[in-house]
């Protein structure tokens, strides 16, 4: 038999000869495609890519510098990586956190995305199918020129994004998204555990939360004791009455909330009416600036919500009325040049509740 060991071991030695006179393998010296990182936040999720940048430079890319068929690093030099604080969807399909290799597979018409356990290898060469974690098939687009390849966060709302890859003239975007909700309610259980737990506003912001996103009031009035426990104060009782009203608790809700504006400021009060309003529940702020405007008749905050009350009923003479009385007793003339503006939208007959 033959021994072919010398020639291979030579042309080993050749590549890398070549390789290595392009760019070194052992010292920091720049490089032709260069090292890119890119991240968003989707709710408490940090999703992150890290790649490098090759350029068009005049070369045909797809199907030629880039094969069809083939796995491709979906960038340059060492693997693509990106990484997931969380578990997440991809194209509506599970997929753990951590961090992986990105792959590719692209034709014509179709792309798999590849998801590696492997992040450490050097280009696609030593690529393993077994250590896929997942594969999803996406459609490529048409897209405008771009000669460094890019990676882009495309679309964000608040629980999802594309992630889109785009060099040449061809761009392949997949979904990300994230089930924001429980991944919250799950990460409150472990940060009211730590030093937060011994302060009222934690668990007033975490019962808020629970509230403002619709998920189980009966946690969010444990949260919301819990805050009174720490320290009794306007704000958790008024996040106690919401979560009551959440029950159906509607007597207890109103009781309590009367014991906030025992405790509320002015100004605190105002703001909870305000709240309401965004809400959609007008007539339950009036009620609120009328109760305010009842027990601090003298407050300038109080004359901004009774100047709504006239307005959301028509009455602008007398809404125009409390509004100056307002400007008047504002503190500060940021505060006066905003309120003034009111008073003109209430000459103008213009209702300022909308």
């Amino acid at each position: 038999m033959r021994n072919y060991r010398p020639v291979l071991v030579f042309a080993a030695v050749l590549v890398l000869a070549t390789f290595c006179a392009a760019q070194s393998m052992v010292l920091d010296l720049p490089r032709q495609s260069q090292r890119a990182t890119v991240s968003q936040r989707l709710g408490i999720t940090d999703i992150s890519i890290t790649y490098h940048r090759p350029l068009v430079n005049n070369r045909k890319i797809w199907g030629t510098l880039v094969p069809y068929g083939q796995v491709w690093r979906a960038g340059a030099n060492e693997n693509t990586i990106i990484a997931f604080s969380d578990p997440v969807m991809i194209e509506g399909k599970p997929l753990d956190k951590g961090t992986y290799g990105l792959f590719m597979i692209p034709t014509e018409n179709d792309w798999t995305i590849i998801f590696s356990k492997n992040s450490t290898s050097w280009g696609a060469f030593t690529y393993d199918q077994k250590e896929d974690a997942l594969r999803v098939s996406v459609k490529p687009q048409a897209s405008d020129f771009h000669d460094a390849l890019t990676y882009d966060f495309d679309q964000l709302h608040p629980d999802a994004t594309l992630v889109t890859l785009r060099w040449e003239k061809v761009a392949v975007p997949f979904k990300v998204s994230v089930d924001v909700p429980q991944l919250v309610e799950a990460s409150l259980q472990k940060q009211l555990r730590s030093l937060s737990q011994y302060t009222w506003v934690s668990w007033d912001e975490a019962a808020n939360y629970v509230l403002d996103n619709k998920l189980d009031p009966q946690l969010a009035l444990n949260y919301a004791d819990k805050s009174i426990q720490n320290e009794e104060r306007f704000e958790n009782l008024i996040t106690k009455s919401r979560a009551l009203e959440r029950l159906g608790k509607k007597d207890e809700a109103l009781a309590l909330r009367n014991k906030a504006f025992e405790k509320g400021t002015p100004l605190q009060i105002h703001f909870y009416g305000r709240q309401l309003q965004n809400d959609k529940r007008q007539d339950e702020a009036f009620a609120v600036f009328r109760a305010n405007a009842q027990k601090n008749p003298n407050a300038w905050i109080a004359h901004t919500g009774m100047a709504r009350v006239y307005s959301g009923t028509g009455d602008f003479d007398d809404a125009v009325k409390e509004m100056k009385l307002a400007v008047d007793g504002a503190p500060d003339k940021q505060q006066k040049t905003y309120l003034e503006g009111l008073v003109r939208r209430l000459e103008a007959k213009e209702d300022i509740n909308k």
